[in-house]
């Protein structure tokens, strides 16, 4: 007789509270656990310019994830069930980062991208001569302060062999010289701040120059002149504005996208949640009015998911900040599926389809009902 005990099925209410209710393992303790997605928290927010509280992010996200589940994970826009398809899906819990020292804090951060993401993962692609970036582990940061896009991007430059090309959602360039935080008492550690990363990055030639893009700027910039938005382009990146989108709408923001970027590329995807206007998404350090709106954001995101993301995160979650009905966290969850969705439906494609009714692969691999592309309903 079938112990119906032993049959776990997890409402949106129970169970511990890891990302969309996957399983939970300490990766950076268990070397030889395997997995091809990553959700990985990074509680850091010692490197913030204004409000801190970033480090509480990873877990507000994970606990306005709950609602996912994988009874009720299919996403029509895509036609699959992200939890159910080919990819092993993994909580893989918080890297332990020190609060009391950046440079120690930094060092952490850097070792566990870089041992996280040369696992070797689950799943075998269709065939031997896929791409490298295709098929190798891909590591989905929560939260912490934006500054933990630097050692993802160190990480993912000794994995990928060379520089990686940056979409980059946010209200601020991020790419400041560090001297733009102007204090008498300057130091080489300073120069690691949530507005400077990029500029680090790019310096250590981690981004790859002329194919990079921040999307849904609107910051005040440094000085009297343009200064900034010249030292952004030495960067390499294309600047798409929020009030962009009332000339371009969310289509012409994909297309300029797709036209910087192209679906081969390398692509880190860095999701700052302040892009998102304040009044919808409050609980953050450095909110900036007259953002978009999380619709319009999703939008985008499910627009692009033909590019070959190899890495993304979602960051400066502060829930000190947020409403009552948690709405910032809740938006930064949907990020993160959107985000594993699309993952999981470019990496169905190079991958042997699985058998029906063989567990985890048994869902759909992206299609409509008649096995058509899906899009969103008119």
């Amino acid at each position: 007789m079938t112990n119906r005990m032993n049959i776990v099925i997890h409402w949106a209410f129970s169970g511990i509270s890891t990302f969309a209710h996957l399983p939970y393992e300490k990766c950076l303790t268990r070397p030889e656990k395997r997995f091809d997605i990553a959700i990985v928290g990074a509680p850091f927010d010692t490197a913030v310019s204004y409000r801190p509280g970033a480090r509480f992010g990873p877990r507000a996200i994970r606990t306005a994830s709950a609602r996912q589940t994988t009874f009720r994970g299919f996403n029509p826009r895509a036609g699959i069930n992200p939890y159910r398809s080919w990819a092993s899906i993994l909580d893989c819990g918080d890297i332990p980062i020190t609060p009391f020292d950046n440079a120690l804090a930094l060092e952490q951060m850097s070792e566990a991208f870089l041992e996280l993401g040369s696992r070797e993962s689950v799943d075998i692609p269709a065939e031997d001569d896929q791409k490298t970036s295709e098929i190798k582990v891909k590591l989905i940061t929560l939260g912490g302060d934006h500054s933990v896009a630097l050692p993802a991007l160190r990480a993912l430059n000794k994995i990928h062999g060379g520089p990686i090309a940056v979409l980059h959602f946010d209200a601020h360039l991020d790419t400041w010289h560090p001297s733009k935080y102007p204090s008498a008492w300057s130091s080489a550690q300073s120069s690691f701040n949530h507005g400077s990363m990029f500029w680090l990055a790019s310096t250590e030639g981690l981004i790859l120059n002329g194919s990079s893009v921040h999307a849904g700027l609107r910051t005040r910039l440094s000085g009297d002149g343009w200064e900034d938005y010249d030292e952004d382009e030495a960067q390499g990146f294309l600047r798409i504005s929020a009030d962009d989108i009332d000339d371009m709408g969310t289509s012409g923001i994909i297309d300029a996208i797709f036209k910087r970027m192209g679906t081969s590329t390398p692509v880190y995807l860095s999701v700052d949640i302040d892009v998102l206007d304040p009044g919808l998404a409050p609980g953050t350090g450095t909110p900036e009015p007259g953002g978009w709106t999380s619709r319009e954001l999703i939008r985008i995101l499910r627009g692009i998911e033909e590019l070959n993301v190899v890495g993304a995160d979602v960051v400066e979650v502060a829930p000190a900040y947020d409403g009552r009905g948690e709405q910032t966290a809740l938006a930064a969850a949907q990020v993160v599926y959107e985000i594993v969705t699309s993952v999981v439906k470019r990496g169905a494609k190079i991958r042997v389809p699985k058998e029906s009714g063989s567990g985890k692969g048994s869902g759909s691999e992206g299609g409509g009902r008649d096995g058509s592309a899906v899009k969103d309903e008119l």
